[in-house]
């Protein structure tokens, strides 16, 4: 169930919802909500928190039923933490955990006036669309390879309408575009790897793209591919069932005559490793190595949802890398789209040999504006930035920065890497022209320098999201970055 959103600025002692929410400092600092709320209850909640019953600690829930003075059936209260330090992960995180307690209750709608507490730096329409962005993904559940269940007994949160004034609009209309391209993106991901092959991403490709005037889809299959000179992405995909296709999405929003903006996501939709086979344990979870595929085709969802004003391309190389009598080896020297050789000095360093022919084709058939990729391409970058920040890497500095920029506004935050040429040495090969792997230093930065050779007159950015794609664990989830931060990006370049 998808939750829907609805903006409305009304009293919470008045509100006719199922659930009013509200927050509380530490220290029995109430926000104006929850003040209006305890005078109408007659000094229940400064009760409840001289008791120790409501603590303020971040994060922390307690449902009041049927408080006397107030319309509401019920009212969560939300911990906010110390006033002194709130700021925007606090915020972000307090919205979660309020969601997650609504859903534990059985109830069909709530509203909440945390949108409408302070957060330094941010005004009101950021604050609706972060809560609303926070709320949706805590409400996300994946049910699609799950048998079908029964009408649940009892309600479930459908609704959720945020406090804010009418010109916080904009942020909900954002919030919802962006949410929609997050689902997307975490449903593709999630979907095991029987189901979410390559020729299933482009069959959903096309899906959405039906109907949608300015969107158009076309795909490319192995054999056309081997005509163009795909030599480095298709070696790839040799020993696999499943044929490699390259998906690409054309969105026409901006000027005739305008260059693109183009995004390109590896798709490895499951990495054995190949011949330098995986280790066993948590092989199950490289069914998210096409975290970076979803993640664009997110990005561009998000991005035709919201009607931006520019044009756009995503571009997604989709294979599986398994082990077979066909597979390519250790040692074998590749021709990739650009004519630079590769050796291959292990099949598991995949990613970047899938992308780097889909970034000379779309280098080539677009020539873009920009061209950023986003890959989970790395276990080194989860070893340097762990699961909090996506690695990026780029020569240019400017782009950089409107990158980190859009991540900080959508708290789905990178961390710059360095891009110095001082690193290419450790790809140097005595048979070919590059090595796909760089030595057991600094690999995820001399995988973004391998990158780097095949989009050196490109204005470009790589987003290295191992460490940020998926959570942890047999039940771990795909978070759906950085679709956020890709849609926060296209729409500053409609700003500009």
């Amino acid at each position: 169930m998808t939750l829907q959103f609805s903006l409305a600025s009304t009293a919470p002692e008045t509100a006719d919802t199922a659930c009013v929410v509200i927050g509380v400092y530490e220290q029995g600092v109430l926000t104006s909500a929850a003040a209006r709320v305890d005078g109408a209850a007659e000094g229940l909640i400064k009760r409840q928190v001289e008791s120790g019953d409501i603590s303020g600690k971040a994060g922390s829930t307690s449902v009041l039923f049927a408080p006397a003075g107030v319309k509401a059936k019920r009212v969560l209260v939300v911990g906010l933490g110390a006033q002194k330090s709130f700021d925007a992960a606090r915020f972000q995180k307090i919205c979660i955990e309020s969601t997650r307690a609504l859903g534990r209750l059985p109830i069909a709608d709530a509203m909440s006036w945390l949108s409408e507490v302070d957060v330094p730096g941010h005004d009101s329409a950021w604050r609706v669309r972060t809560a609303a962005l926070a709320a949706d993904h805590a409400a996300y559940r994946y049910t699609a390879t799950f048998k079908p269940r029964d009408k649940p007994a009892q309600p479930e949160l459908a609704t959720m309408t945020l406090a804010g004034a009418p010109e916080a609009q904009i942020g909900l209309d954002q919030a919802t575009a962006i949410a929609a391209g997050v689902r997307f993106a975490r449903e593709l991901a999630n979907l095991p790897p029987n189901i979410c092959n390559p020729a299933y991403i482009a069959e959903q490709a096309a899906t959405f793209a039906e109907g949608r005037e300015r969107v158009s889809c076309s795909v490319l299959d192995h054999v056309e591919m081997e005509k163009l000179g795909f030599g480095s992405l298709l070696a790839v995909g040799r020993g696999s069932a499943n044929k490699p296709r390259l998906v690409v999405l054309n969105y026409r929003g901006g000027k005739d005559g305008d260059k693109p903006y183009a995004l390109v996501g590896k798709g490895v939709t499951f990495d054995s490793g190949g011949i330098s086979l995986k280790p066993g344990a948590g092989m199950e979870e490289m069914k998210f190595d096409m975290g970076g595929a979803a993640g664009v085709l997110g990005a561009f969802v998000a991005a035709v949802e919201m009607n931006l004003s520019l044009n756009l391309v995503c571009v997604v190389p989709a294979v599986e890398n398994m082990p077979d009598g066909d597979s390519y080896r250790p040692s074998d020297v590749l021709t990739s789209l650009s004519g630079l050789t590769i050796e291959v000095l292990n099949t598991d360093a995949e990613g970047r040999l899938i992308l780097c022919d889909a970034l000379t084709w779309t280098a080539r058939t677009f020539e873009p504006h920009t061209i950023i990729d986003a890959a989970t391409l790395t276990g080194a970058c989860v070893v340097a930035l762990g699961k909090h920040a996506t690695g990026l890497m780029s020569k240019h500095d400017d782009l950089a920065t409107e990158l980190l920029e859009a991540g900080e506004q959508t708290l789905d935050r990178a961390w710059r890497l360095p891009l110095w040429d001082d690193y290419q040495t450790q790809l140097d090969s005595g048979f070919a022209d590059v090595a796909n792997i760089g030595g057991k230093m600094a690999g995820a930065i001399t995988a973004g320098c391998f990158l780097s050779r095949f989009t050196e007159d490109q204005r470009w950015a790589h987003l290295d999201i191992a460490g940020t794609a998926w959570d942890e664990g047999r039940k771990g989830l795909a978070t759906g970055r950085p679709v956020a931060l890709l849609a926060q990006w296209l729409i500053d370049r409609c700003e500009k």
